[in-house]
C-alpha cells in the first residue's frame, strides 16, 4: 500500500456489512471479497502519519526528510507539526535553518542544454559565421562576449561581407554546465567559493534558506489524537460529559484579528504633524491648488529676472498646452515690469528688457512661494492692512536628475509672517520656536543668497546620528522689490522659511532611498507597518525672571 493512504468503508457499506453480521461473526469468502470491493482508498491525515513515524523512530524526525519520504509538500508536514503543537505536549518541535544552493530557471536550462558561450561556439561552422547573424541567435549577445573572453572565438573585421566570427580552438570544455550539473546533483560543496560567486553573478545559482522542524516525542506523546474542545455547550453541562472531555486552554496572550482598514502613507503622517505645529503657532493654511502656474507668479512676482538660470528648461517643466496664461492682473504686472527693467522702491532693478510673453509661459510650479506671492497680493488689496501668518505644505516640480535623494516632484513646507517692523531677529526667533516643536534645539544660521529675500539664511541643525551639522531649511526676509509693487505698506516686512517634507520623513522612518518612499518602487507593506508619526519635542526649561 502507498504511504499516506489506507482502505476504509463508506457509511453505506458499513450499514450493509452490519446486516450480514448480526447473527454470525464470520463472513463467507464471497462476502469478504464483496466487502473488499466496497472499501474506499482514502488518505491518512498527515498528523497521524507523523505520529506513527515518530513512534517508530529512535530520536526524532526532520520535517523535510519526512515530506520527501511521503512524497508530499513540505508545507503540509509543517502544518501537521503546528496542529500537533496546539494540542499541548504531544510533540516537541525545534525550528532549524539550513542554507543550500539551488539552480535558477536559467541555470536549469543551461544545465540541460549547455552554457550560452558553448551554444555560440557550437553554432559557428568551420567557414565562420557573420557576426550580425550570430547576434540574432537566442544566446548570441551573452554567449559572444563570454566566448570571446574564453578565447574560443575571434572576429575578423576585414571580411568582405562584414565582421565574421571564427573558431579559435577545435573543442572546448563547458565548465559552466558541468558546475551547474554538480549543484543539481546535490554536490554544490565540490565548487569553490569563487566558482559559486561567478555563477551567482550570472544569476544561474541562488542561495536559499530552508526552514525545517526537528520533531521529537513530547511528555504527553500518543499516537491517538483526541480533538480538544473549544466551547462549553449546554448539553455538556446537563449530561456532565464535560468532565471527561479535554478542553483547549485559553491563550490570553493571543492578539485579536486586526480589522481591514486603510493606511496612511508616511508622508501623510509627517505632513499632518507639521500642519498641527503650524496651527498651534496660530498660522492659517494658504490655498495651494495651482500645480500649473504662470512664470509671472512663479518667478517675476518674486523679483527673479527672466534670464535667471532657474528659468531654463533644464531646471523647469514648461507646458506645451496650454502654453500661456491668459489672465494676469495687468496693473500689478506693469509695476513688476517697471521694477525689473527700470528699478524703483529704492532699487535700480535689473536693467533689462522685460517681456510679457516670457511671463505668460505656463509651467509646473517649482516652489510653493508662488502661492505665497498670490496670498500676499490678495492681502495687499485689503485695507487696512492686517498682520497675518500663513503656511503651506504641497507638491512642487523640478527637472532634477533622479537619484537616491532627488525626485522630479517633492513636497515643500513654507511659513510666512507679515507684520509691521519685522527684522532678522524676529525670523530667528520664529525659526527656533518652530524647530523646537520638531524636537530640534541645536540650530545655526548661515548667510545665503536668494533672488527674492534679503537678508537670507540657511538653517543648520546638529544631527546626533551623523555627528555633524546638516542643512534643514532656507529662510529670509522678502525684498521690498517684491512686496511694494503688490501694494503692501512700506513699513510692513515679511519673513519666510521653507524645507522639504521628504527629508524629515526619510530620517523619521529610516529610509535611505527616496524612491522607496515615493514612486512605483514603494513597498506597500512598508506603508502598512509604518508606525504613527510623533515629532517629539524636547521639554523647554521654565522662563527665568530677570531682575529689573
Amino acid at each position: 500500500m502507498e504511504p499516506g493512504w489506507r482502505w476504509e468503508l463508506s457509511p453505506m457499506h458499513l450499514l450493509r456489512l452490519r446486516r450480514h453480521t448480526q447473527d454470525d461473526d464470520t463472513l463467507s469468502p464471497v462476502l469478504q471479497l464483496d466487502t473488499f470491493k466496497m472499501a474506499v482508498h482514502t488518505p491518512v491525515p498527515v498528523a497521524e502519519l507523523l505520529l506513527r513515524r515518530l513512534e517508530a523512530s529512535d530520536g526524532g524526525l526532520d520535517s523535510a526528510e519526512l515530506a520527501a519520504e511521503l512524497g508530499m509538500e513540505h508545507q503540509a508536514v509543517v502544518g501537521a507539526v503546528k496542529s500537533l503543537q496546539a494540542l499541548g505536549e504531544v510533540i516537541e518541535a525545534e525550528l532549524r535553518s539550513t542554507k543550500r544552493w539551488e539552480l535558477t530557471a536559467e541555470g536549469e536550462e543551461i544545465a540541460r542544454e549547455g552554457s550560452h558561450e558553448a551554444r555560440v561556439f557550437r553554432s559557428i561552422p568551420p567557414e565562420g559565421l557573420a557576426q550580425s547573424e550570430l547576434m540574432r541567435l537566442p544566446s548570441g549577445k551573452v554567449g559572444f562576449s563570454k566566448a570571446m573572453s574564453n578565447k574560443w572565438i575571434r572576429v575578423d573585421k576585414s571580411a568582405a561581407d562584414g565582421p565574421r566570427v571564427f573558431r579559435v580552438v577545435d573543442s572546448m570544455e563547458d565548465e559552466v554546465q558541468r558546475r551547474l550539473q554538480l549543484v543539481r546533483g546535490g554536490q554544490a560543496e565540490k565548487l569553490g567559493e569563487k566558482e559559486r560567486s561567478e555563477l551567482r553573478k550570472r544569476k544561474l545559482l541562488a542561495e536559499v534558506i530552508l526552514k525545517t522542524y526537528w520533531v521529537s516525542k513530547g511528555s504527553a506523546f500518543s499516537t491517538s489524537i483526541s480533538k480538544q474542545e473549544t466551547e462549553l455547550s449546554p448539553e455538556m453541562i446537563s449530561s456532565g460529559s464535560w468532565r471527561d472531555r479535554p478542553f483547549k486552554p485559553y491563550n490570553f496572550l493571543a492578539h485579536g484579528v486586526l480589522p481591514d482598514s486603510g493606511h496612511l502613507h508616511p508622508l501623510l503622517k509627517v505632513r499632518s504633524q507639521f500642519r498641527q505645529i503650524f496651527l498651534e503657532m496660530g498660522f492659517t493654511e494658504m490655498p495651494t491648488d495651482n500645480f500649473i502656474e504662470s512664470s509671472f507668479w512663479n518667478f517675476d512676482a518674486l523679483f527673479q529676472p527672466q534670464q535667471h538660470p532657474a528659468r531654463d528648461q533644464h531646471d523647469t517643466f514648461f507646458l506645451r498646452d496650454p502654453a500661456e496664461a491668459l489672465q494676469l492682473p495687468m496693473d500689478y504686472v506693469q509695476r513688476v515690469k517697471r521694477t525689473h527693467s527700470q528699478g524703483g522702491y529704492g532699487s535700480q532693478g535689473y536693467k533689462y528688457n522685460w517681456k510679457l510673453d516670457e511671463a505668460r509661459k505656463n509651467l509646473l510650479r517649482t516652489h510653493t512661494t508662488s502661492a505665497s506671492a498670490r496670498a500676499l497680493y490678495r492681502l495687499a488689496q485689503k485695507k487696512p492692512f492686517t498682520p497675518v501668518k500663513y503656511f503651506s505644505i504641497d507638491r512642487v516640480f523640478r527637472n532634477e536628475t533622479l537619484d537616491a535623494t532627488h525626485l522630479a516632484e517633492f513636497h515643500q513646507i513654507e511659513g510666512v509672517v507679515a507684520d509691521h517692523g519685522l527684522t532678522l531677529g524676529h525670523l530667528m526667533g520664529v525659526l527656533r520656536e518652530f524647530f523646537t516643536k520638531l524636537g530640534i534645539t541645536q540650530l545655526r544660521f548661515k548667510p545665503a543668497y536668494n533672488p527674492y529675500t534679503e537678508p537670507s539664511m540657511e538653517v543648520f541643525s546638529y544631527h546626533q546620528g551623523l555627528k555633524k551639522w546638516v542643512e534643514v531649511g532656507n529662510s529670509g526676509v522678502f525684498r521690498p522689490e517684491m512686496l511694494l509693487p503688490m501694494g503692501l505698506p512700506e513699513n510692513v516686512s515679511v519673513i519666510a522659511w521653507g524645507l522639504s517634507l521628504e527629508r524629515p520623513t526619510m530620517i523619521k522612518y529610516g529610509i535611505n532611498n527616496i524612491r522607496e518612499l515615493v514612486g512605483h518602487k514603494v513597498n506597500l507593506q512598508m506603508v502598512y507597518d509604518s508606525p504613527l508619526c510623533r515629532l517629539d519635542a524636547e521639554p523647554r526649561p521654565p522662563p527665568t525672571q530677570e531682575a529689573a
